[in-house]
């Protein structure tokens, strides 16, 4: 090797150095994948929507869901808070990893953009009528009583379930299912086959209420075959306009079990 390339290659490997001494030790990922974004919304709903809400507006001068914050802060600030909360403060700190709180910032910035690009305010009273009508989600769910029972009851559904995640169980119905929500069919010694939302299920048995929610109870050994199913819930992406999903999104929000 001459003495021209090495004094070339050392002058290399000097500015590779400078440049990861000059990197912060918090740096978020450039491009996070779907599977983060997901991992960091799951993390929130469990840590964090408690306090601040399930679409982070719940706190007076705070809105997550919209990166308003009560001061400006980096992704590197957030990181921080998430994981060693702010003193005198009802904000705690957590035993979160770096990568765990960061899943969490990159979702709650996905968010804020998502809402930023939206454009579409949906209405409430509307919703209501797409629901009960065009929709036909009450013959499946139900709220404060009326409808069905045959998929989950939605009376608490604004209060636990964000607004993007609502749209998105709409769009894309089977992209989080929720461990409560899940349908199992079962298939008897005679070739029967009865499907419907599993209620509790162990080694031995499974109970699940039927399409004509009838609860049903089986011996596992005692069925040809068992086993989980996708959800039945269509996706409304082609049978709904932009605005009647924003009108049964914005009916969803606002259902918080009151009443």
């Amino acid at each position: 090797m001459s003495g021209d390339t090495l004094r070339a290659l050392k002058t290399v490997i000097a500015v590779f150095t400078l440049s990861a001494s000059m990197t912060p030790a918090i740096a978020l990922a450039q491009h996070e994948t779907a599977a983060d974004l997901l991992d960091g919304e799951r993390a929130y709903r469990g840590s964090c929507a408690n306090c601040h809400g399930p679409d982070g507006d719940a706190i007076a001068g705070i809105d997550l869901g919209r990166g308003q914050f009560r001061r400006q802060l980096s992704d590197e600030d957030l990181v921080r808070i998430i994981r060693t909360g702010i003193p005198n403060t009802p904000m705690p700190a957590t035993s979160m990893t770096v990568e765990q709180a960061q899943k969490i910032v990159a979702y709650l910035r996905s968010t804020a953009a998502t809402k930023r690009a939206g454009g579409v305010t949906g209405d409430a009273a509307r919703g209501v009528a797409i629901f009960q009508g065009k929709g036909g989600c009450a013959n499946c769910h139900s709220v404060a009583g009326s409808g069905s029972g045959v998929g989950p009851d939605l009376t608490r559904i604004g209060a636990v379930r964000g607004a993007l995640e609502l749209q998105r169980s709409l769009l894309q119905p089977a992209a989080d299912v929720q461990a409560p929500n899940r349908f199992y069919r079962v298939v008897l010694k005679d070739g029967t086959a009865v499907t419907g939302r599993l209620l509790t299920h162990d080694t031995f048995t499974v109970q699940m209420l039927d399409t004509k929610q009838r609860l049903r109870s089986y011996v596992k050994s005692d069925v040809r075959e068992h086993g989980f199913i996708d959800t039945p819930m269509p996706s409304y992406q082609t049978t709904l306009t932009a605005q009647e999903i924003a009108d049964v999104v914005s009916y969803l929000v606002s259902l918080k079990g009151r009443g």
